[in-house]
């Protein structure tokens, strides 16, 4: 074999190409970049798949060398300590059955089987400090491969029904194991190098969880827990998550009349209340008019649907586990509607089109219905009713890529709005094929366009094999708001499949019917979700020209409310949202009471202001700012609920 027949071309993420020796690790190639480099690396991607840092490689492709500061080296990072964990655990209780352990967007969590045992949140420190004591050893995570039937004999052996049930559906071939001191598990990784990279650890909560999420099987005990390779991250963690439960919208969603849940009307079907219903209304104002401005018709379709739609989108049954049983109607079943896009579909096909109507963009606020376990239901963001900002724009193959930069500028303007910075995310399938519709030609071909989209446009993206629809890739929007979190929500969706499904055609210049490509696209997502990230991020404290209530207006006494309900008339006149508050209260109540409402302005009158014609104005949390003409005030309100202006930064 020739020496150029033993070597691999490595591509580095700025487009660099060296060669190595094949067989060449992870770890190497970081060492050739820098010793620094190879002391901080967790793991490696490689042609987008994440590997320890010990793993050979034998092939040309594109790596990227992953540290604490990347996703995917966070991921591994995590991933490890679940298996620590597990270790702890097996150590603490002789006996327990282990289920799976994988990474999360915040830490892990291992699902386990404890028998007769019950494990509570009291019991944490102590698995706390054995993990540490466990990950002070320095284990190696050293990888081994077996043949399916010595994995299979194994857990039979050591009688783990959810491991044999995991293995069930693996393919024949290679298994791998992953070891770690005393401890084993069946894991096709990767981990970090050593456990003693880990240096802080918080278990934060206990939870049930039936395995595979099927209530008809066992419960076991879910443990969830973070951890970090310096002590001080840790403590900055946990001064976050401080801060996050003074923000949790389930109890500032109570405090501000923003929504309500009852029993009576059901679990996770939650009630917009007149604050919440003014909140809500002002976000899709403010992306209707955007809409419109961007050629966006709007329509409305019905919550409910022949079941034959969704069998033939394909929701049915590829969803089937998460949508509500249908419904018996006469002859007929019909289903609560689990998404708006097969609606629109229709719409589409409800005339032929020419090619010189498109793009056709349509928009809709459409309430949909999913089934979610009660134990996953949480406040307005994770509910089994809620509202989308959909739209579904059917476009020419020649359009694909500008409209691609449209719906992408139109998101990123939408979170710039609201000062949460974004991060890219392109969704791309696996290799489970079972997981997906279409064809391989459409799929390589739409996840081909938006690579290209995002480096036209210069995008700085990631890449999530596995994460896309079972239509068809798209770009993720990861926002973060003002503690640091982050969280998933618009989403841009290229879809080659829907159009096959539907039969949709157009006629182009040629008089010939052509197949429009559908890109889905949704910047809030759900309007429940993103509302109860907006109370988080901005602490309840809204920017005026999104809160319920925007202008506080509070006469000293009783002699000056004539004054107060006419300033409260004109502020009202330019459909400014005032409380006028003319009770026979101390003006020190009537404040308090405003500032405890998160009204951004306070108007104060009292006999100065009765005989200028100005006006005392304070701002929540910041108190007095000054004295201004009650038309100077208006125009500055106005400026500002205008230019979608952010509240200042404040100690919250």
């Amino acid at each position: 074999m020739s020496d150029s027949a033993q070597l691999i071309d490595i591509t580095f993420p700025d487009g660099t190409i060296r060669s190595f020796p094949s067989g060449t690790t992870g770890y190497d190639v970081a060492h050739s970049i820098s010793p620094g480099l190879a002391r901080n690396a967790l793991s490696i991607t490689f042609n987008d798949e994440i590997l320890d840092l010990s793993r050979a490689l034998t092939s040309s492709g594109y790596i990227k060398i992953n540290t604490w500061d990347t996703e995917d080296g966070k991921s591994t990072f995590w991933h490890s300590s679940a298996h620590l964990l597990a270790e702890a655990v097996q150590e603490l209780y002789p006996g327990t059955k282990f289920a799976i352990g994988p990474s999360i967007e915040q830490g892990f969590y291992y699902d386990l089987d404890f028998g007769d045992v019950t494990v509570s949140k009291e019991d944490l420190p102590k698995i706390e400090d054995k993990m540490m004591e466990l990950a002070r050893n320095k284990s190696e995570f050293i990888r081994k491969e077996l043949p399916k039937a010595d994995a299979v004999a194994y857990y039979t052996e050591k009688n783990d029904p959810y491991k044999l049930d995991l293995l069930e559906g693996l393919e024949d071939g290679s298994i791998s194991f992953y070891t770690q001191g005393n401890f084993t598990d069946l894991c096709r990784g990767p981990h970090i190098p050593k456990t003693d990279i880990v240096k802080a650890i918080k278990l934060l909560n206990v939870a049930g969880a039936y395995w595979r999420g099927d209530s008809s099987k066992k419960q076991l005990t879910r443990i969830y827990g973070i951890s970090f390779p310096k002590k001080t991250m840790l403590d900055e963690f946990l001064v976050m998550m401080e801060e996050a439960k003074k923000r949790d919208h389930k109890k500032l969603g109570k405090e501000l009349g923003i929504y309500m849940l009852d029993p009576m009307v059901g679990s996770g079907l939650p009630i917009w209340l007149p604050n919440g219903t003014i909140l809500r209304r002002t976000l899709e104002a403010f992306l209707r008019d955007e809409q419109v401005k961007r050629g966006y018709q709007e329509v409305i379709t019905p919550h409910i649907a022949n079941l034959n739609l969704y069998r033939t989108s394909g929701h049915y049954p590829y969803y089937a586990d998460s949508q509500y049983d249908p419904i018996k109607v006469d002859d007929e079943e019909y289903m609560l509607k689990p998404m708006n896009c097969p609606h629109h579909h229709k719409i589409f096909a409800n005339k032929m089109r020419s090619y010189k109507e498109l793009p056709i963009r349509l928009s809709e606020f459409g309430t949909v219905y999913r089934y979610e376990q009660s134990g996953e239901l949480n406040g307005l963001s994770r509910v089994r009713g809620f509202t989308q900002d959909d739209a579904h724009i059917y476009c020419t193959h020649d359009q694909l890529k500008s409209e691609i930069k449209n719906c992408i500028d139109l998101t990123q303007y939408v979170f710039s709005i609201f000062d949460m910075p974004v991060d890219i995310r392109l969704s791309f399938r696996d290799e489970n094929e079972d997981k997906y519709g279409g064809n391989m030609e459409y799929w390589e071909r739409a996840q081909r366009e938006l690579r290209e989209v995002a480096d036209e446009l210069g995008l700085d993206y990631t890449i999530a094999p596995g994460e896309a629809s079972f239509y068809g890739p798209k770009i993720d929007f990861i926002i973060r708001d003002a503690i640091g979190r982050k969280w998933q929500l618009g989403t841009v969706q290229v879809d080659y499949v829907m159009p096959e499904r539907f039969d949709l055609t157009y006629v182009g210049s040629d008089n010939a019917k052509h197949r429009p490509v559908i890109i889905h696209r949704a910047p809030f997502g759900s309007m429940e979700r993103f509302t109860s990230i907006l109370i988080e991020h901005f602490a309840g404290n809204f920017p005026v020209w999104l809160s319920p209530v925007q202008v506080a207006i509070l006469p000293i006494s009783d002699l000056y409310n004539e004054l107060a309900v006419k300033y409260a008339d004109t502020l009202k006149s330019h459909g400014i949202r005032v409380h006028l508050d003319t009770r026979s209260e101390q003006i020190g109540a009537k404040i308090r009471e405003s500032e405890t409402n998160k009204i951004p302005y306070m108007l104060i009158l009292g006999q100065k202001e009765f005989e200028t014609g100005n006006v005392s104005v304070r701002r929540h949390k910041f108190g007095d700012i000054g004295t201004f003409a009650f038309d100077e005030y208006l125009n500055i309100l106005l400026e500002e609920i205008r230019e979608y202006k952010i509240p200042p930064k404040v100690n919250q």
